[in-house]
């Protein structure tokens, strides 16, 4: 699993500078769910070939009272999902008893503590240190987070604690198709899994991590291997109960980012919220195939049967390439026409297509339908070659890319996953335009004429 890191301090210390630096973003947000993360952001980070998880919390103002308590109740959980802690301070203010307070209090967390020095332009990093040794804390770096001074060396520095795990092509061939099941409280998820486990044949185990951890549960079914990856935590069959699930945005973040497949399921006695759309939001951003789950659909009429499919249309077009079931998860009504859309968009996701035969489509295509013209002339695609998988990603190379029309982009996109026929996988075209090498260069004169004179 990808390392959780917070970023925690005092107000104003430069928690949410440091967190658009490491996410490379302006506007970092992965969820921001009214109510549940309204004082954390969550977003991606990558040093190298390392990845990892950021959240940026409110200020600890130290101010028990209205809004600062709400927010240092949101940092403080926040720290109970993080595998380390990056405790920013300042170090032109310099310390105070508020950051004796904050570290107290973290250091009974047991988690990982790195003492961060924010603000050191113009200050002897040396110097800076001194003041803070007090705190405690073995691990302190000296950074500028506006100017990124320090910052790439710091995690460089950090992530070595967390390394890398690389899974052999043996351990992928056991773990099947790994298949996400995210959704919001109370929406079926684990009664939908427990349903698929307690019906089949199989071979299963809770192997569960710590609470910040998704549970990864063995699965097979029909000889085909899988990897349930579970949100809300499975209970084993002995001890089924329903209770109310409590909802974590980096378990969800960690599911998806491990699946090849997730299952989202969706509640018919309920309307499609803006939880809904920022998981969905989650899913189309990593990439991964989809296939949706509309549960409790036993018991609702026709009329209301109809609503909630033409509300599925209406809210959702965007996801007209992933199948959608209607089941009972407690009854168990339609969950095994589910497998066959997930072996489906596994399929569909993790194809290899060779680079003749999408310069082909490409070819057809544009012969289709011409790419638009620009300062009269036209826009000219070459080529094109698989640039990855899950999600299935194609590059385009030719000329003026950049001015392709997001319009353009999009009958591509649906013209290849037509063609090829894929289901429940997103198509990523990524369009490039060839360098030219005498782009810029001035014209030589001709000797010729020099020569005859």
């Amino acid at each position: 699993m990808k390392p959780v890191i917070a970023l925690v301090g005092r107000p104003n210390v430069g928690k949410s500078t440091l967190f658009n630096r490491l996410t490379k973003t302006r506007d970092a947000l992965v969820a921001n769910f009214p109510g549940l993360t309204r004082d954390r952001n969550y977003g991606d980070g990558k040093v190298g070939q390392r990845d990892y998880l950021l959240i940026d919390t409110g200020g600890l103002s130290g101010d028990n009272e209205g809004i600062d308590e709400h927010m240092a109740s949101q940092t403080w959980a926040a720290v109970e999902e993080a595998t380390a802690i990056l405790f920013l301070v300042d170090g032109r203010e310099g310390i105070n008893t508020a950051d004796h307070e904050v570290m107290e209090r973290l250091r009974r967390s047991g988690k990982s503590i790195y003492l961060i020095i924010n603000k050191t332009d113009g200050v002897d990093p040396d110097q800076a240190k001194t003041e803070f040794y007090a705190l405690g804390v073995s691990k302190i770096y000296t950074i500028s987070a506006s100017h990124g001074r320090g910052v790439l060396s710091m995690m460089e520095d950090i992530l070595i604690d967390y390394p890398k795990v690389d899974i052999t092509e043996e351990e992928e061939e056991e773990q099947g198709i790994k298949l996400a099941f995210v959704g919001r409280p109370n929406v079926g998820k684990s009664t939908l899994i427990n349903r698929i486990l307690g019906e089949e044949r199989v071979v299963a185990f809770d192997e569960p991590g710590t609470t910040r951890d998704s549970v990864f549960v063995p699965f097979e079914r029909d000889e085909q291997r899988y990897t349930l990856i579970d949100t809300a935590g499975v209970r084993r069959r002995g001890k089924i109960k329903e209770a109310v699930e409590k909802f974590s945005i980096i378990k969800t973040l960690q599911a998806i980012d491990s699946a090849h497949v997730v299952i989202m399921v969706l509640d018919a006695h309920q309307e499609i919220s803006d939880q809904d759309a920022h998981l969905l939001g989650m899913i189309l951003t990593a990439g991964r195939s989809l296939v949706l789950a509309i549960n409790k659909w036993d018991g609702l009429d026709d009329d209301e049967r109809e609503t909630i499919k033409t509300q599925l249309d209406r809210k959702l077009p965007f996801l007209d390439f992933a199948e959608s079931h209607f089941i009972s998860a407690l009854h168990g009504t339609g969950v095994g026409h589910l497998f066959q859309s997930v072996q489906d968009a596994h399929a569909s996701g993790m194809l290899k297509v060779p680079t003749a035969r999408l310069t082909r489509i490409l070819e057809t295509a544009v012969n289709t339908h011409q790419p638009p013209m620009i300062n009269g002339k036209r826009i000219k695609l070459r080529y094109a070659h698989q640039g990855g998988s899950n999600p299935f990603t194609i590059i385009i190379h030719g000329n003026q890319t950049r001015k392709v029309p997001e319009s353009y982009r999009r009958y591509l996109m649906n013209y290849f996953r037509e063609t090829l026929k894929l289901k429940g996988t997103q198509v990523r075209v990524e369009l490039r335009t060839g360098d030219n090498p005498f782009e810029g260069r001035k014209p030589k004169k001709s000797t010729r004429h020099a020569r005859h004179k």
